[in-house]
């Protein structure tokens, strides 16, 4: 089911379900913040955005619903979306990698 957000003009734009999931784990691709995930940006770099014109394109898109979402203080709905590349780090390796490893 398509949902809406308002682009930097003032029209309404849909976007999909699964772009929540993507700008949750999608990085930026450059400048100051390279490297870091769309729903982790400063809320001031995105506005920054606002004035100066998006991306063309997907990234630009998905950077203007990451707004929206942080305007509206939802950032929290965002972050069970989120992989977590660490989440096996702590686990011990099982026996037969222990045997592996010897």
């Amino acid at each position: 089911m398509p949902l809406l957000y308002c682009d930097g003009c003032g029209n309404k734009q849909m976007f999909e379900k699964e772009d929540l999931v993507i700008l949750a784990n999608q990085t930026i691709p450059f400048g100051r913040y390279r490297g870091r995930a769309l729903i982790d940006l400063p809320e001031e770099y995105l506005l920054w955005f606002v004035d100066r014109g998006f991306p063309a394109g997907k990234l630009g898109e998905l950077m203007q619903i990451t707004l929206e979402i942080k305007i509206n203080g939802l950032e929290a709905l965002i972050e069970p979306l989120k992989r977590n590349p660490d989440a096996n780090k702590d686990r011990k390796p099982s026996k037969s990698t222990n045997r592996l490893l010897s």
